[in-house]
């Protein structure tokens, strides 16, 4: 009897850890960068996961963090499994989390990517961005948070980086927060200037009208690679597979589904089909990333001579690796 039951509590034991394992293999947590507030976030994602849940037979789950790094974290202890990242953010998944880039997005215009601006109230006295580079610790600035491409690493390695400039000599006070809180902070004159995106522009435009009526932009970026979708590399290759061919058929004549439908959810997160990508798209961004720092070493004064010589030139060499692969990368 003794032996029987043993044999049981075996096979019982081996049952949880199969079925532990399937579900850990067929759930997916979808991580979602906090680019707005987590309502809004939700109306424009719900059916977009809702649709990747139906065809890929996953258990798809939506998870939203407060910030940036609450993603990255949550993709790094495997508490996400995939995510839409900004660039800077998905290099640091990448570089910290186990995440890979597997496809983009794609603006609903079709442009290649978007734009980081700076923007201020309509009727503001500023028209230009030198006029916000005073440095007379009068302004409010609002940069996005830390880890965004477009809020924080695009203004500070183009506006400030590039003249050696420190936002928290110059401004008066300077605060982080997402692309929404920025943008309306501007419009209801909460702060005088502040960094966001193309993208978020074209929502605040759609869904507070009055609120874009009363912004005014004075400074764009260079071109930014569209945001990519990253999974954690140790996904088994079936699940994977399924989730690429979502992503890739999805909106396209490809599709099973109501190709009209799925379109229409891509116009509410402003995107057309997506497309293929790898981690390559994130090389402009470890440029930009390096040259911030060259330009925030030349600018620290608590180094020496000696130190911050050896920093640069160990920025600079890994900044030009990452600029021939860029542009090894070009030409492919």
């Amino acid at each position: 009897m003794n032996a029987i039951l043993k044999s049981m509590a075996a096979v019982s034991v081996a049952l949880t850890i199969t079925t532990s394992a399937l579900a850990q293999e067929t759930t997916i947590n979808f991580g979602i960068i906090s680019t707005e507030s987590q309502q809004n976030l939700k109306t424009t994602w719900d059916p977009l996961l809702s649709d990747m849940k139906t065809k890929t037979g996953l258990d798809v789950k939506a998870f939203f963090a407060s910030d940036y790094a609450g993603v990255i974290e949550a993709m790094r202890f495997n508490k996400v499994q995939v995510a839409w990242y900004g660039n800077k953010s998905a290099m640091e998944a990448v570089d910290r989390a186990e995440g890979e880039v597997f496809v983009q997005s794609v603006p609903k215009n079709g442009e290649p990517g978007y734009w980081s601006v700076v923007i201020v109230p309509k009727d503001s006295k500023i028209q230009t961005i030198d006029d916000v580079l005073k440095c007379d610790q009068s302004i409010n600035f609002g940069l996005g948070d830390p880890n965004s491409t477009s809020g924080y690493l695009v203004p500070m390695t183009f506006v400030f980086g590039a003249r050696g400039i420190d936002p928290k000599k110059c401004f008066k006070n300077v605060t982080n927060a997402n692309h929404e809180t920025n943008a309306m902070a501007v419009a209801n004159k909460q702060v005088d200037a502040a960094a966001n995106n193309t993208e978020n522009m074209a929502l605040i435009k759609q869904n507070k009208p009055d609120a874009f009526a009363n912004i005014r932009e004075i400074w764009r970026s260079p071109l930014i690679p569209s945001d990519p979708i990253v999974w954690r590399k140790d996904l088994p290759d079936a699940t994977k597979t399924k989730i690429r061919d979502f992503f890739m058929t999805y909106g396209t004549d490809k599709s099973t589904g109501d190709v009209a439908a799925e379109k229409k959810v891509l116009e509410g997160l402003k995107w057309a089909p997506f497309r293929a990508s790898t981690d390559k798209q994130l090389l402009p961004i470890r440029v930009m990333e390096l040259s911030k720092s060259i330009a925030q070493a030349q600018a620290d004064a608590t180094l020496s001579a000696d130190a911050k010589s050896a920093k640069i030139k160990t920025l600079t060499e890994q900044k030009t690796k990452f600029e021939a692969e860029l542009a090894a990368a070009s030409k492919t």
